[in-house]
């Protein structure tokens, strides 16, 4: 079984973060997992913070990601919610964890899955920086490539391409500063590759 990692909401809510793990999981580097409970949470989080979301375009996003994963819907882990010693509001998201085999949480709230309450159950919790320096260390040409892929298809729709600095930057302010420095060093279109 390929590993797996349940994404949280607040990994899923910024686009460009977003992006980038799936993207990753699209090259076959990771299995990504979400639960309906995480979908909701970050459907109301992203039409709080982006006023030209609308439902129709969150639920249409959905689709695509439950497409794309066809197997990444944990489902029926409601009975062991209550069971969990975390958090309790993230308690759905560690029992999502478990009943979907998971071998990691990624987070930007590692307060709410202490290593006590999950290293028993056999999941660790990365924050996404963390989380993506380890795929990039594991496939770092992949990696590279999904990042200049990600930059380039920012032009499509008549737009132009957010060049790969610029995309390093803005997941840098999305909570992977480490992994945009590392990724900024491997490609020979940024700055910190021509110092």
């Amino acid at each position: 079984m390929p590993f797996s990692a349940l994404l949280d909401a607040n990994v899923l809510i910024p686009s460009c973060l977003r992006d980038t793990l799936l993207r990753i999981a699209e090259a076959g580097l990771y299995r990504p997992l979400w639960s309906a409970s995480i979908l909701d949470e970050t459907r109301r989080h992203i039409l709080e913070l982006a006023p030209t979301a609308t439902e129709s375009s969150i639920d249409h996003m959905f689709r695509c990601m439950n497409a794309a994963f066809d197997d990444a819907l944990v489902e029926g882990y409601e009975p062991i919610v209550n069971s969990m010693e975390n958090n309790a509001k993230d308690r759905h998201v560690l029992a999502a964890a478990v009943v979907g085999r998971a071998d990691v949480i990624v987070s930007d709230d590692r307060n709410g899955f202490p290593t006590s309450a999950c290293a028993p159950l056999h999941i660790e919790c990365l924050d996404p920086d963390d989380f993506l320096l380890h795929q990039f260390d594991l496939a770092p040409q992949t990696v590279t490539s999904v990042i200049r892929e990600q930059s380039a298809d920012t032009g499509k729709a008549g737009k132009p391409a957010i060049p790969v600095p610029e995309l390093l930057q803005n997941l840098a302010k999305c909570g992977a500063p480490a992994f945009a420095h590392r990724v900024a060093g491997k490609c020979p279109d940024t700055p910190a590759h021509r110092r």
